[in-house]
C-alpha cells in the first residue's frame, strides 16, 4: 500500500512544475484576451455556433460560465451556449501537456471538439428559433468549484490552479495504481469505460458532474488506458465545466429550460462520441 501510495505521489509531483508554467501562461491569456472573447460571441449573431465553438475551446471553464450568463440575459442563441459547452475542454489540455501527450493526440481531441460543438450548436438554432435580445449586459466572473475568478493575480491562481488539480491527479492515479496492483493492467483495460457504446454513455454521465474534476478524471483515465478515445470524448463533449451549475442559477426561472439544455447536451456528446469511437475502430 506505501509502494502505491509513493508512486502516485511521485508520478504527481513530477506534473507539478509543467502544470504550473501552464496555468500560468493560461491564466495570462485569458486575462488578456476574455472580455475581447465575450464581446465578439455577443455581437455574433446567426454566426454565433461558429465563435462559440472556435472561443469554448479555450482551457479552463471560464467560458463556459460566460456564456451561461450570456444566455441567461438572453444575449446569445440557445445552439451557442451549446456549441460553446461542447467546445469546453476545461482541465482537458493542462493534463495532457503536463502528461507530455503526443501533439496529434492533442490537436485531435481539440480539433473534433470544435468542429462537434460548431456543428451541434448549429443544428440546435436550425430546430429552436429564438433570437437573442439586443441588450447590453456584462458577464459576470463567478467563483465556483473550479476557480474560474477573476484573480489580477495570476501567479497565486495559477497555483491555486496547480494545486487543485494536482490533488485531484494524485487521487485518480492512486486508485488506478490500486487497481492494476490489486488486479492487474488486464482489469484496468477490461472496465466498461472501454466498452462499445456502454463506455461512452457512461463517459457522458461523468462529464456531467459541474465541477472541473470530471475532466480531470475522464483524460487521466484515458491516458492510463482505462477508457476509450470515444468514451473520453463523449465525456469531455458533455462535460461543460461549471457552466451548466451557472446556468442552473441564473437562468433558475426556468428549470424545464436548463433541463432540456443539459438533455439535449448530453446526447450530443454521447452521440458525438459513439460516432468517433466507431470511427477509430474501423480506421
Amino acid at each position: 500500500m506505501l509502494d502505491i501510495i509513493m508512486d502516485a505521489a511521485l508520478d504527481c509531483v513530477k506534473l507539478l512544475p509543467f502544470l504550473f508554467l501552464t496555468y500560468l501562461a493560461m491564466e495570462y491569456m485569458e486575462h488578456k484576451m476574455g472580455e475581447k472573447s465575450k464581446n465578439m460571441i455577443r455581437r455574433s449573431g446567426k454566426w454565433g455556433p461558429f465563435f462559440g465553438g472556435l472561443l469554448g475551446a479555450a482551457p479552463q471553464c471560464g467560458f463556459s460560465a460566460a456564456a451561461s450568463n450570456l444566455y441567461a440575459g438572453r444575449v446569445i442563441t440557445v445552439g451557442t451556449l451549446v456549441a460553446v459547452y461542447l467546445s469546453t475542454s476545461d482541465e482537458m489540455l493542462p493534463i495532457f501537456l503536463s502528461s507530455a501527450a503526443p501533439a496529434s493526440l492533442i490537436v485531435k481531441t481539440l480539433f473534433l471538439k470544435i468542429v462537434i460543438g460548431i456543428a451541434g450548436g448549429f443544428l440546435v438554432d436550425s430546430l429552436i428559433h429564438r433570437e437573442p435580445v439586443k441588450i447590453d449586459i456584462h458577464a459576470v466572473c463567478h467563483q465556483d468549484n473550479c476557480h474560474c475568478e477573476c484573480d489580477p493575480r495570476l501567479v497565486r491562481s495559477a497555483l491555486r490552479h496547480t494545486v487543485s488539480i494536482a490533488l485531484f491527479i494524485f487521487i485518480v492515479t492512486l486508485i488506478l495504481n490500486g487497481v492494476i496492483a490489486l488486479y492487474g493492467e488486464g482489469q484496468l483495460a477490461a472496465l466498461i469505460l472501454n466498452r462499445p457504446v456502454a463506455g461512452e454513455l457512461l463517459a457522458g454521465l461523468i462529464g456531467l458532474i459541474p465541477n472541473c474534476a470530471a475532466s480531470v478524471v475522464l483524460t487521466t483515465l484515458y491516458l492510463e488506458g482505462g477508457m476509450s478515445f470515444g468514451a473520453m470524448m463523449a465525456g469531455l463533449l458533455v462535460g461543460a465545466g461549471v457552466g451548466l451549475l451557472v446556468l442552473y442559477r441564473e437562468n433558475g426561472r426556468h428549470p424545464a429550460e436548463n433541463l432540456r439544455i443539459t438533455v439535449i447536451l448530453y446526447l450530443l456528446g454521447v452521440g458525438a462520441g459513439i460516432l468517433v469511437g466507431a470511427a477509430e475502430n474501423i480506421l
